[in-house]
């Protein structure tokens, strides 16, 4: 069973991984606002992950394009919202809270380099902006950042 942040009484939860570029959105942004809206995406692989996504789902924050390293915990706080930046509302969007900053960030290559997140879809499905975490690579990550 995965080590997830606070229990909310769901019996399962989802675990995700949500990329964004530093410089246009980071953790630090993430904690300074509170909440913030996880908007923008136009894949619809990504965008159908957000839609599965349920308040108290928890995610990793990963820093993409600059750093390339998880940095992060957030808890999804609002779900199955349109995209407030797709006119036609289409697309879907979620609001997020900051849970913690990881010990110490985990990288891509240190990803990369580890036979037991040779799966992972951060790897297999490298442009994924939202995929799915199992919760044994979740576990194993927390480790690495503890480690």
């Amino acid at each position: 069973m995965a080590k997830i942040d606070g229990n909310d009484g769901r019996a399962e939860r989802q675990l995700w991984l949500m990329k964004s570029e530093p410089d246009a959105y980071g953790w630090d942004d993430l904690n300074a606002e509170g909440e913030g809206i996880w908007d923008g995406v136009r894949n619809h692989r990504a965008a159908n992950n957000l839609r599965a996504m349920q308040v108290g789902d928890l995610a990793f924050f990963y820093h993409s394009n600059i750093g390339k390293e998880i940095v992060g915990i957030a808890r999804i706080s609002a779900a199955g919202l349109s995209d407030p930046t797709d006119p036609e509302r289409k697309w879907a969007a979620v609001k997020v809270k900051p849970v913690r900053k990881l010990a110490r960030p985990v990288t891509l290559a240190e990803i990369k380099a580890t036979p037991e997140l040779a799966e992972m879809e951060l790897l297999r499905l490298s442009r994924l902006s939202v995929g799915v975490v199992r919760p044994e690579e979740w576990d194993f990550i927390l480790a690495m950042a503890e480690g």
